[in-house]
């Protein structure tokens, strides 16, 4: 007789069973099972059933009132059922979602892509023993969807995550960052699409003679009424739309690796849009060559901080370019004047000389000052607005003031402002206020390098060199020298005093030859013969333990010494404690070899001037910790507070490293400032 299990009347609706993972071939043939008896159990009609209950009632033991008294609770036997019928179909479901994650969807390994999850980077997760995960566990740190490329079935596990109502059933707060991880991804993933969509569109509407060419197959032109098309298709404006049709034009033409960083979900639309405008200039291997330099970490960084990489970038690539565009662009200076969204107003110059906004900013702050000085309420923002309106009206703010009396000019700097066009041009006696970053090979003409000038980010070598020489000239300009590894990151600084004792030379053209005993100046760039020629040679002294030497650097400025620097080093892996405080205040050095080494607030993201920042100690000075540069940095106010909050934690690995930890355990690192090189 066959083993298989006997079917017949009665049966219908139960499920066929045999052994888990049993073969389909060796299944037994329905056509050889034998039927039971008519005799069997599984035959009796209601009656027999009865009769045979009936029959099998023990009458010695004694029967249980309770069972007797209270029938059973079928509702309630039902919900449970239910319930557990839920449960099972819940973790059924969950199970599910793993095995096409794993399987199904083509992710690989978990970790397989680091880093891909967008503008994060990789965390920590909390398991909690004895939870079924939910179906957004595979969301948390270092899980599979968190670092998955954007694709439709990711999209279908995003939604069903986040579950009808959008509510993220019995997923964690770190589940939830990962979700939206993953959405911004396939956001960045849909826009990639959509601007393959207007390109294919553009290539269908090309211009009069210019048929689609080439390996994109991209029109040199386009249809003068494409663009429209597109505007009113998206009711956008007319400018957003050829915005559209540009930008999908230089993905194709010029910015491949910018394309496919934006369909991987790496970058969004904006990011990709500011790329494009720093590179409109170049030709296809320039542009290349910035996008070598730039999407291994574009996605990491913020908008301002990926628009000054871009820059620098393209000055390093193309600084001929780099300084024709600024020029091209000066031509387009003007004063715009626009309606705010609450009803006010704003006025704006655009396209100034650096310089000169330099020194017109400063001049409202110290306007503002005086403003302040004199009583007048308001932070320095209205402070600031109410300069700008005096120093351009003619007016005076200070409360008692005669109407219509002009500000003080000594409040201001001077007796105004001459007016220019020229691209490079630089108020005369120009000193930096300002933080002004000049490799020293751009200052000595040995390269065409960019420079960095405070708040206004990367200057092109010419207008650096303008701006450096301008210094020079002016007595009260403070000069340091910071050494840097191939990355730009400081590991080295010293600052600069004039020249002791009898070794004091002036410089100037009818001083005596270089201190190095050469007999002919320095090199510079071609026509600037009449400029400052710089000078950094050794002196032959001994530097400080670990450093770099002692140097003698030249303006070569007329009338001013020669000034000498002692190279420290800075810590960054290892900490000798050599510039360590004795008290809680860090002093001027330690806080300045600080702001060197991260010039803006050390919070990921943050664009606070260090200058602006608190010396904050990782480890509180209440709780032993050291003021070293092993154990601060520079922090906003606000993230100084944030980094109090319990919630929140702030290692310092390294010397030079903040590792920053946020409730829902993700992890983000920041690196130190990176100089121009």
């Amino acid at each position: 007789m066959s083993s298989g299990p006997a079917r017949g009347p009665g049966q219908d609706e139960e499920p066929a069973r045999h052994p888990r993972g049993w073969p389909d071939d060796a299944a037994p043939d329905p056509a050889d099972w034998t039927p039971l008896p008519a005799t069997s159990v599984d035959w009796m009609d209601d009656a027999e059933w009865a009769a045979r209950a009936a029959s099998d009632v023990d009458e010695d033991e004694p029967a249980d009132p309770e069972i007797e008294d209270e029938p059973p609770d079928w509702e309630a036997m039902d919900a449970a059922i239910a319930e557990a019928r839920e449960i099972t179909a819940a973790e059924a479901r969950d199970a599910e979602h793993a095995a096409r994650m794993v399987f199904d969807g083509g992710f690989g390994a978990v970790g397989a892509a680091p880093g891909r999850r967008g503008p994060g980077q990789p965390g920590s997760s909390r398991s909690f023993p004895g939870e079924h995960a939910s179906p957004a566990a595979a969301f948390g740190s270092g899980f599979a969807l968190d670092v998955a490329p954007p694709s439709l079935v990711l999209l279908g596990l995003l939604a069903a995550a986040a579950g009808d109502d959008d509510g993220y059933p019995g997923a964690s707060d770190d589940e939830i960052v990962g979700a939206i991880c993953a959405w911004f991804r396939m956001e960045a993933y849909v826009a990639g699409r959509k601007l393959a969509a207007v390109a294919e569109f553009l290539r269908r509407r090309p211009a009069e003679g210019c048929e689609p060419k080439g390996a994109a197959r991209m029109p040199e032109a386009w249809d003068e009424f494409a663009t429209r098309e597109l505007a009113w298709a998206l009711a956008e404006s007319h400018s957003a739309a050829q915005r559209l049709a540009w930008l999908a034009r230089d993905l194709e033409l010029k910015l491949p690796g910018t394309k496919a960083v934006l369909r991987e979900g790496d970058l969004n639309q904006d990011k990709a849009e500011i790329i494009a405008k720093a590179t409109e200039f170049l030709n296809e291997k320039e542009a290349k060559a910035v996008e070598d330099k730039l999407l291994g970490r574009a996605g990491r960084l913020t908008q301002p901080g990926l628009r000054a990489a871009a820059a620098r970038a393209v000055m390093e690539v193309a600084p001929k370019k780099a300084r024709k565009r600024r020029e091209e662009g000066a031509k387009r200076t003007r004063v715009e004047r626009w309606a705010e969204d609450t009803g006010n107003a704003a006025l704006a110059g655009r396209e100034l000389p650096p310089a000169y906004a330099i020194a017109a900013d400063q001049r409202i702050t110290a306007w503002a000052k005086e403003l302040r000085a004199a009583g007048l309420d308001g932070d320095m923002d209205v402070l600031r607005s109410r300069a700008f309106l005096d120093l351009l009206l003619g007016t005076d703010s200070r409360p008692g003031a005669l109407p219509g009396r002009p500000p003080d000019t000594a409040a201001g700097g001077g007796a105004g402002i001459p007016p220019t066009s020229g691209a490079a041009s630089v108020p005369p006696g120009f000193c930096g206020h300002v933080n002004l970053t000049v490799p020293l090979v751009t200052a000595l003409g040995l390269a065409d390098r960019p420079g960095q000038a405070g708040p206004l980010g990367p200057i092109d070598p010419w207008l650096a060199r303008d701006l450096v020489n301008s210094a020079a000239s002016n007595p009260r300009t403070t000069w340091c020298v910071t050494v840097t590894d191939t990355g730009g990151h400081a590991i080295g600084h010293g600052c600069a005093r004039p020249e002791p004792g009898n070794h004091r030379r002036r410089s100037g053209p009818g001083s005596p030859g270089p201190p190095h005993g050469h007999g002919h100046d320095p090199p510079g760039p071609p026509g600037d013969a009449d400029r400052p020629r710089f000078s950094f040679t050794a002196t032959g002294q001994q530097g400080p333990p670990g450093g770099y030497g002692t140097w003698r650097l030249s303006t070569g400025a007329p009338g001013q010494p020669d000034l000498i620097v002692a190279l420290h080093p800075i810590a960054t892996e290892d900490c000798d404690h050599r510039f360590q405080a004795a008290g809680h205040d860090p002093g001027v050095l330690l806080r300045h070899l600080t702001e060197v080494r991260h010039a803006r607030c050390t919070a990921p993201g943050c664009r606070r001037p260090a200058a602006n920042c608190d010396f904050e100690h990782n480890i509180p000075y209440e709780a032993g910790g050291r003021s070293c540069l092993c154990n601060g940095g520079p922090k906003c106010r606000t993230d100084h507070r944030l980094k109090q909050n319990p919630r929140w934690k702030v290692e310092q690995p390294t010397p030079s490293t903040f590792r920053w930890t946020t409730p829902t355990g993700r992890v983000y690192t920041t690196e130190p400032t990176r100089h121009p090189v």
